[in-house]
């Protein structure tokens, strides 16, 4: 996949080019479905295919105090996005003068000059440039100026019966109720939490289940605090189930300033200080709580291991 990050250059000189445009955070199966259309439309006409997209959220300069914390950080959005099998993404800086460039400056300047565009795939839905002005009605009438088509499609629904569309916000609402598995249905993978593994109290060593502190930057969307099975992948590739702990531990620390994630690694015992680390959450196990001594933790966290093996034994999806 190509990556362009510069709309002044033309990363497909003597071609047409079938685009998307949006923040695609998540990559969920909407947004998949958004690019497998491109990529039909892309090789129907014989053109290249392509995403625009931005350098980060353009919520975060929008409106700041409500942008919301993102579903993948920048490193696994690209990876995602060359998984799609897109030829090309854009990936346009995201600052104060590009929020308040017109529709018409924008589709000039991108859609024009920079890639040639034939058609555009959207959702429905779609909004863009200064104020949301844009829309599909207005992309379709300036399309017919520059001769290029636009495709609004249907946005994808949900599985679980509820009467709303796969979204990054209800991606979002499903992890904040620690429903990660709703999650995982709508990206079409297990949530992943990427981060570096730090040094932390070793208390799970001297409960006798070592843990893995991985320390994910506060950008980064989290699930509920709560215990969950999941997987944890190093920097090898090598991939392990584990039981996952997200919360503040109040059985040890009355009054604790964030959470923290740690993972304990099945059946493994090894050094991952200082490694990069990616936890996939499967299931959730149950709610943080308050022990009244440490038997009564050891005895759950034996059992919460036990529940942890049966739920990813069935659920072999790594």
């Amino acid at each position: 996949m190509l990556v362009v990050t510069d709309a002044s250059s033309v990363p497909f000189p003597n071609e047409r080019t079938v685009i998307t445009i949006g923040a695609y955070d998540g990559l969920h199966r909407g947004h998949q479905s958004v690019i497998a259309q491109v990529r039909d439309i892309a090789t129907a006409r014989g053109a290249r295919s392509a995403v625009v997209t931005f350098d980060r959220h353009p919520a975060s300069i929008v409106r700041p105090e409500s942008a919301p914390k993102l579903l993948t950080d920048e490193n696994q959005r690209m990876e995602l996005l060359e998984l799609t099998g897109v030829d090309a993404a854009v990936v346009l800086p995201f600052d104060e003068a590009q929020a308040q460039e017109s529709p018409l400056a924008f589709i000039e300047r991108v859609l024009v000059k920079c890639l040639r565009t034939e058609c555009v795939v959207v959702g429905e839905d779609f909004h863009f440039g200064r104020h949301r002005e844009g829309n599909v009605v207005l992309l379709r009438d300036i399309g017919q100026t520059y001769g290029f088509d636009v495709e609004p499609i249907s946005l994808i629904g949900r599985e679980d019966g509820v009467d709303e569309p796969v979204s990054s916000t209800a991606i979002r609402r499903a992890l904040a109720g620690g429903n990660v598995s709703l999650a995982m249905q709508m990206l079409g993978r297990p949530f992943e939490a990427r981060g570096r593994v730090v040094s932390g109290d070793e208390r799970g060593r001297l409960l006798g289940f070592p843990t893995a502190n991985v320390e994910v930057p506060n950008r980064v969307c989290l699930p509920a605090d709560g215990v969950y099975a999941g997987w944890y992948e190093r920097p090898d590739r090598s991939v392990h189930p584990c039981a996952i702990n997200l919360g503040r531990r109040p059985t040890f620390y009355e009054h604790a300033d964030s959470s923290l994630l740690e993972a304990h690694l099945l059946d493994f015992d090894d050094d991952l200080y200082g490694e990069s680390a990616k936890v996939r959450f499967v299931d959730f196990l149950r709610s943080e709580r308050k022990f009244d001594g440490i038997d009564s933790l050891i005895e759950q966290l034996q059992h919460d291991i036990s529940h942890a093996r049966t739920i990813l034994g069935a659920n072999p999806l790594r």
